[in-house]
C-alpha cells in the first residue's frame, strides 16, 4: 500500500505474461472493487523515454502563449487536437487552471476513418520542438501496450478470458493523450477556485497517468477524499464510466480531482486514456455475481446514470467532450 492507501501492484508478471499473472489480476480486482483507483509498477515502460517526455513538455510549455496557440485546437479540427491555452478547457462547467496539448493515435488524412470524418480521429498537432514529435508517439505506443496487458489482467479479474475486452472492444482502441501543465498559481482569496481540474470521472475504460513529483491528484473513495502522491516510477491507474457499465458498477468509475498548483513549480501530468473503439457497442457483460447496475446518479458529480447509457462509445465520448469544450464543439461538430 501507499501513503494514500491505493494499492501499489508490481505488475511485471502480467506484462510479461508469466506464471504470476492470475494473482496481479487478482490483486487488481480488489483494488477496481474497492475505489477504481491503483498504482502500478513493473509495468516496462522505459524510465528515459518518461523523463525525455517531461523535458520536451518543460521546454513546449515555456513558449510564449502567441507561439502555442499556432497549434491551437481550432486547427484540428474535427480531430480535436491540439494546444489550449489556461482555462480553456471545462470540467462540470468550470474552467481549469491548466493548459494542454490534446493528442491521440497518428491517422494520416487518407486514412479511412479520417475520410469518413469520424470525430476524434486524424492526425496531431506536433510542436515544431525538436524530438517532441518522435518522442511523444514512442511514449503513446508504449504505454498503449501497458494498457492491453492491463485490460487482460482486469478480465481474468472478472473470470473473463485474458482477450475479452480485446475480442469485443479494444482489438484497435480510441487512444485519447494529453500533456498537462498545471502553472504554481497562488489561491486568490474570498474566491473558490482551489482546484486546478474539479470533480470528474473518466469515461472510457482505462486510464494510464504519469504525474510528475509535484502531484495534486484527489481520489474520492468510500472513507471521502484522499490524495494520491506521486510513487516515483510508476502509473496511477483507474477504471472509467464504460467499465463501470459493462460491470454493473461491480467495478466503479471513482471521481477524483486535482488540486491547484501552488508548488512554486510548473506540474506536468500526462493521462492516456484506454478506451473502447469509437463504434464498439458498450454492453453490460453477462452474468457476473454481484452487479447491480444500481441507478447511482443522484450520488454522480454529473447526476449522469451510465447504466442506461447504450449505444456506440463514440456517442458517449462527444456527448461528453462537448461539455468540456463548448465553443469547439459549436465550430467543430
Amino acid at each position: 500500500m501507499t501513503d494514500s492507501s491505493l494499492p501499489l501492484i508490481d505488475v511485471a508478471p502480467l506484462v510479461a505474461g508469466m506464471a504470476g499473472r492470475d494473482a496481479v489480476a487478482a490483486q487488481i480486482g480488489a483494488a477496481c472493487r474497492a475505489h477504481g483507483f491503483f498504482y502500478v509498477t513493473g509495468h516496462g515502460v522505459d524510465p528515459a523515454l518518461v523523463q525525455r517526455l517531461e523535458a520536451l513538455s518543460h521546454r513546449f510549455f515555456e513558449l510564449p502563449e502567441d507561439t502555442k496557440m499556432q497549434w491551437r485546437m481550432a486547427l484540428g479540427g474535427r480531430a480535436w487536437r491540439g494546444y489550449f491555452p489556461l482555462g480553456g478547457e471545462l470540467t462540470s462547467g468550470r474552467p481549469d487552471w491548466k493548459e494542454g496539448l490534446y493528442l491521440g493515435t497518428e491517422l494520416a488524412a487518407t486514412h479511412p476513418r479520417v475520410q469518413a470524418k469520424t470525430p476524434v480521429h486524424g492526425p496531431n498537432l506536433f510542436p515544431s520542438v525538436p524530438d517532441f514529435r518522435e518522442t511523444i508517439l514512442a511514449y503513446m505506443g508504449a504505454v498503449t501496450q501497458l494498457g492491453h496487458r492491463l485490460m487482460e489482467g482486469i478480465a481474468l479479474s472478472l473470470g473473463l478470458s485474458a482477450d475479452y475486452f480485446a475480442q469485443r472492444y479494444t482489438a484497435d482502441p480510441l487512444i485519447l493523450f494529453r500533456l498537462f501543465n498545471y502553472p504554481t498559481q497562488a489561491v486568490p482569496e474570498g474566491l473558490d477556485v482551489q482546484w486546478g481540474v474539479g470533480e470528474h470521472t473518466d469515461y472510457g475504460l482505462l486510464t494510464l497517468l504519469h504525474q510528475d513529483h509535484i502531484g495534486g491528484l484527489a481520489v474520492h473513495t468510500p472513507d471521502g477524499w484522499i490524495d494520491a502522491p506521486p510513487v516515483a516510477g510508476s502509473f496511477v491507474c483507474n477504471i472509467g464510466d464504460m467499465l463501470d457499465r459493462m460491470t454493473g458498477g461491480l467495478y466503479r468509475s471513482t471521481p477524483h480531482r486535482v488540486k491547484r498548483n501552488t508548488s512554486g513549480h510548473d506540474r506536468l501530468s500526462f493521462p492516456l486514456f484506454f478506451d473502447p473503439n469509437f463504434e464498439a457497442r458498450v454492453q453490460r457483460i453477462e452474468g457476473l455475481a454481484g452487479a447491480e447496475a444500481r441507478d447511482d446518479s443522484a450520488e454522480r458529480w454529473d447526476r449522469a446514470n451510465v447504466h442506461a447509457f447504450s449505444g456506440r462509445y463514440g456517442d458517449y465520448l462527444l456527448a461528453k467532450v462537448s461539455k468540456v469544450f463548448p465553443q469547439l464543439r459549436d465550430e467543430v461538430l
